[in-house]
């Protein structure tokens, strides 16, 4: 009934399978890869027939972990699985990215890959799994790819890289000072197709290293797909690249002038226009049947990419006016708004972004629930793109792939710097709302966002800067690389190579080729005049600011504290009565973890020291030969209980409430007075000893001794 194919190998640590025969038949191609006891299906299925009037490829990602493939079930109100998770998302637009340029050009027909996590071993990654498992259902779907592509993540720590580290060393690397990266990079057999990464300051020739070393990694993986595909594969889809030769020679005729004229333009919005002109213009001396051609917006497009591409290589003269390594005009603004605790305009060119930061407390933490587990996360980044931003009308709603993919790569240039928990122990939550856009606009984010910060008084180890670098690569091999690309250079151009980092070393680097053809010296290169650009734009950032940062008045103040363990339970109390009580009292948000780590944040310091004598009286113990101010809370015949060390009371000897004889405590006290008392030590009983007559009532200091011996 079923004809199974299986081929598995060894791949670092584990064992690597790929089995396709035995389910989801129906699907152009299945394959189910499994590393160690991470299993994740990958199902394919293409159109044979192109939608009428269809200009783009119609691609589309998903992965989605299953609950169950963990041993979990969903938490909230429906327990089942709902709208994709960050992870989920992310990982989607990771497998989109290196296999989207891979279907051979012209094929537009509707294309779905559907990842889903079977199983997870809580070891291994399943992302990459789900990589790999998509590039093999493509490479035997007899679907127009030509792949097939492999993945692997890569570590560093203590100078070695490291295959597929487990996710373990990879959680959280902030707390983890041993493990500098994490690092994704997808390929071909020839050429490196993406890169994702989140670092610690590494130099250009460490991140290089570790690409190149993931691009050899890959290849045995590769091997295995196609030797899956000489076992399994269907017959390829008979599909013919159109030509449209003669509608280009047309199109080109009619108005290759006018469009060259039209990115002479350096300005965005002025060449935007005198390009849709253009367009019109060439519309108007084409024939009815060249301009019911469906292939009439991939001739126009080819017009503009040729112009722009083919004058950057020949004169290294960009649209803008530029030079291949030139950055555009910056200009950085702090403090801009009144009432955030936090924030920053940063304005390179034509892209804007206006990012602001707040502090919060512990209870603002954002609770995650992953397959791997449930962990809490204090740096939270969202990005926003509006239609408004590159002058359109449009949707405006939720955040998008795009955007959750823009605000985690700027995430993760940023976090590398943030002070540990211990010694800022606020919640940080930096939005970048992009005003502007004309390129990377999430490079502006990251510099914005270090900026916000700063102002909100972040103490960051370092500011983080980060550029967007282009690639023009042409038949011949000549080249050039773009320095902070603009929007038309990152639709039209060959690479998109992002590049965040401090002074000292790279924090994120983000990679997407459209080509197959890209050496380790154009990547070296590319490395080496980001570095360049990224140390330009730091320089400009930091004239934005002066000396160091007030901290927001309007931003909570957090002070913690250290209690015993064993004490945990006092500063609770029933049902969390005592803890409410402090609340009340103080007006501070207190918050205890389980390592005994108090947490008092409110925006009026009194209110936090009220918190922290409440709590210290509860958990401290009262010191032998210390002064305390008490009250009066019973007098008998033989003494004055006062109540002077947070609930705890003491007795005051009649004898020792003045330096003469009284008749009754009551000659001189009266309950609820306030007075000043010396804890004299502890009876054989462990009663509280106190003393009134060696402290002077007014000052509250200890008695001189001829005072005492009066």
């Amino acid at each position: 009934m079923f004809n199974v194919t299986k081929k598995e190998m060894q791949w670092g640590q584990e064992t690597l399978t790929l089995e396709t025969g035995k389910i989801a038949r129906q699907a152009d191609g299945s394959v189910i890869a499994t590393l160690g006891e991470t299993s994740v299906m990958a199902n394919v299925t293409f159109a044979k027939t192109q939608k009428p009037g269809q200009d783009f490829f119609p691609l589309t990602v998903h992965y989605n972990e299953k609950y169950y493939a963990a041993g979990k079930v969903p938490g909230g109100f429906f327990k089942r699985e709902a709208r994709p998770t960050e992870k989920e998302t992310l990982t989607s637009r990771l497998i989109d990215r290196p296999i989207r340029p891979l279907f051979v050009p012209g094929f537009k027909n509707e294309v779905l890959v559907i990842c889903t996590v079977l199983s997870h071993d809580l070891v291994n990654d399943p992302d990459i799994v789900a990589m790999i498992a998509a590039s093999a259902a493509l490479t035997i779907s007899g679907a127009p790819f030509m792949g097939p592509i492999a993945g692997c993540r890569v570590g560093f720590a203590n100078g070695e890289y490291v295959l597929n580290p487990e996710i373990d060393d990879m959680h959280n690397l902030r707390l983890n000072p041993e493990q500098r990266l994490d690092l994704v990079v997808a390929g071909t057999k020839d050429a490196v197709m993406m890169v994702e990464s989140e670092a610690y300051e590494l130099t250009e020739a460490e991140m290089l290293g570790a690409v190149n070393f993931a691009h050899q990694q890959i290849q045995p993986v590769i091997d295995l797909i196609i030797d899956l595909a000489e076992a399994a594969a269907k017959e390829p889809f008979d599909f013919q690249p159109v030509d449209y030769s003669d509608l280009y020679a047309a199109v080109k005729a009619a108005g290759e002038t006018e469009m060259r004229a039209a990115f002479a333009i350096t300005d965005k919005q002025e060449r935007t226009t005198a390009i849709a002109n253009a367009v019109e213009s060439i519309k108007g001396k084409l024939s009815e049947e060249q301009l019911a051609d469906e292939n009439l917006g991939s001739a126009i497009k080819k017009l503009e990419s040729g112009i722009l591409r083919g004058d950057v290589v020949k004169t290294g003269k960009r649209i803008d006016g530029r030079d291949t390594k030139t950055v555009r005009p910056i200009v950085c603004e702090t403090g801009l708004l009144p009432r955030t605790h936090g924030s920053a305009l940063f304005t390179r060119g034509e892209t804007q972004g206006l990012v602001i930061t707040t502090l919060g407390t512990g209870d603002d933490e954002q609770m995650i629930d992953a397959l791997h587990g449930t962990y809490k996360s204090n740096f939270l980044l969202h990005y926003n793109f509006p239609p408004y931003s590159v002058g359109e009308v449009g949707r405006f709603g939720p955040p998008g792939r795009r955007e959750i993919g823009h605000g985690k790569l700027a995430w993760r240039a940023l976090q590398a710097v943030l002070p540990a928990a211990t010694d800022f122990p606020y919640t940080i939550r930096v939005v970048s709302e992009i005003t502007e856009s004309n390129g990377s606009s999430s490079m502006a984010s990251v510099c914005g966002g270090s900026l916000s910060m700063m102002d909100a008084g972040v103490p960051l180890k370092a500011p983080v800067a980060g550029v967007a670098m282009g690639l023009i690569l042409e038949d011949d091999g000549s080249y050039a690389i773009l320095t902070d690309i603009l929007g038309d250079e990152d639709h039209l151009g060959d690479m998109d190579f992002k590049v965040a980092g401090t002074e000292n070393g790279i924090t994120s680097l983000q990679m997407d080729i459209k080509v197959a053809g890209i050496t380790p010296e154009i990547m070296e290169k590319a490395l080496a005049q980001a570095k360049d650009g990224r140390l330009h734009i730091l320089g400009e950032m930091n004239k934005a600011l002066s000396g160091a940062q007030e901290f927001s008045v309007h931003a909570p103040r957090i002070e913690t504290m250290q209690v015993p363990v064993d004490k945990i339970r006092e500063v609770i109390g029933s049902g969390g009565k005592v803890i409410r009580e402090i609340v009340e009292v103080s007006g501070a948000k207190v918050d205890i973890n389980d390592d005994g780590i108090i947490k008092i944040a409110s925006a009026n310091g009194d209110s936090i020291k009220k918190a922290y004598d409440m709590i210290y009286s509860i958990v401290a113990e009262p010191e032998e030969g210390k002064i305390y101010k008490g009250t009066v809370v019973k007098l008998v015949d033989f003494g004055a209980f006062v109540n002077f060390f947070g609930k705890r009371d003491g007795l005051v000897h009649v004898s020792q409430i003045e330096n003469r004889r009284l008749n009754h405590p009551s000659d001189v006290l009266k309950e609820g007075q306030e007075v000043w008392v010396k804890l004299l030590g502890f009876d054989d009983r462990g009663k509280v000893r106190l003393s009134m007559k060696v402290v002077n009532q007014e000052t509250g200091e200890e008695a001189k001794a001829e005072e005492g011996a009066e």
